[in-house]
């Protein structure tokens, strides 16, 4: 009986050390495209403050929120909503006289107060510039034009890049004598370019001739991009 046990016990390590066939692993190619369309815009944002300087802190802040007011009185009177104003930032900042080999001297305070304006009206862009100017505003960023509703048109380019994608993973396919058999992951990315722009915006007075020509504006036309990375397996 001896013998016969020793030969199962050799056996079994024998059995446990025969290699198991791996899978073949798929082939693959990775492809990333890009699509754009161009669309006209149908909202300016505008940002536009008031930089006011007081002796002490507190007429910093007082001058700045008169003049503030009038601002924000002149938005309104343009007819925007209150939806489409909202305060961006309020800051007081003491302000310094430096003198070589001389410590820091206060001189005052500067009060500043801005707010971002929602266009929904783009041809009145010039003239609410020129109004919000003429009313005491003396910085003025913008306008940057946008698409209120951005989904159909980047839904267009995502068709567009994945058709792209496509067709590129199958011309590889091809060169090398395969077929594009599933698509394994897709990965996207999207953005608003807006166009660029240079508005001549220069402060004056408060008295100034509202018969003027206003601002000059060109909204021009907003690009819109998708972008994906795709991967196929091939046969």
């Amino acid at each position: 009986m001896r013998p016969l046990l020793l030969a199962a016990l050799i056996a079994v390590p024998a059995a446990a050390q025969t290699p198991t066939p791996l899978a073949a692993m798929p082939t693959t190619v990775s492809v990333v495209a890009e699509s754009r369309v161009e669309r006209a815009p149908d909202i300016a944002d505008i940002s536009a403050g008031v930089v006011s300087q007081g002796s002490t802190a507190a007429e910093a802040m007082r001058v700045n929120a008169e003049r503030m007011a009038t601002v924000i009185a002149a938005v309104r009177r343009a007819g925007i909503a209150d939806r489409d104003v909202q305060t961006a930032g309020i800051s007081l900042q003491p302000q310094y006289l430096y003198r070589e080999n001389q410590p820091p001297q206060l001189t005052g305070y500067q009060a500043s107060n801005s707010v971002n304006v929602r266009l929904r009206r783009l041809a009145e862009t010039g003239r609410v510039i020129d109004t919000l100017v003429g009313q005491g505003a003396n910085q003025i960023n913008g306008p940057t034009f946008r698409i209120d509703q951005p989904d159909p048109a980047l839904d267009e380019a995502r068709m567009t890049a994945v058709r792209k994608a496509r067709a590129r993973a199958e011309l590889y396919a091809k060169a090398v004598g395969m077929r594009v058999r599933r698509v394994l992951s897709i990965n996207e990315g999207t953005s608003m370019v807006p166009p660029p722009y240079l508005v001549p915006v220069m402060a004056r007075a408060a008295s100034m001739d509202m018969k003027q020509e206003s601002t000059p504006v060109a909204p021009g036309e907003v690009q819109l991009n998708a972008s994906v990375n795709m991967v196929f397996e091939l046969e």
